[in-house]
């Protein structure tokens, strides 16, 4: 029985090895090329509020996680596809809410549901700019 057990932990962790080497961003870009600006793969929730006629929609908010990031900007796992044209994004860093505005340049399917968001940041945001922006926290 024991022989039996073995061999499906270690095809388990081919199947994982194999998984990990397929999003290893050193051998993605080895494959797609070189970017303009190198990404990081970064796992942090976030709250999405979407700007509507230059309002941050606080009652419309959502949370999301991160999937990669860059200084110019980075894609977002959502749970459903978001029409999304301009959003400020809230994240806790350091203790404290960080809020920065930004423009949608993609919406692809993951699979499963999921669908990554790719966010072009513009600026940062204070939250006395945008009324209700100061209750949008985790």
């Amino acid at each position: 029985m024991q022989l039996f057990c073995k061999k499906r932990k270690l095809s388990a962790q081919s199947f994982m090895l194999k998984l990990v080497n397929n999003h290893c961003p050193e051998l993605k870009a080895r494959i797609e090329g070189p970017r303009a600006e190198s990404r990081v793969p970064l796992s942090v929730p976030v709250l999405v509020i979407p700007l509507v006629g230059g309002r941050a929609a606080v009652e419309r908010m959502f949370p999301a996680m991160t999937k990669e990031a860059s200084t110019s900007g980075l894609s977002l796992v959502l749970d459903t596809p978001k029409a999304l044209e301009e959003v400020i994004l809230g994240i806790r860093f350091e203790g404290e809410m960080a809020y920065l505005s930004g423009t949608a340049k993609y919406l692809n399917p993951l699979g499963a549901g999921f669908y990554q968001l790719g966010v072009e940041l513009t600026e940062m945001v204070h939250p006395r700019d945008y009324p209700g922006l100061e209750e949008a926290k985790f």
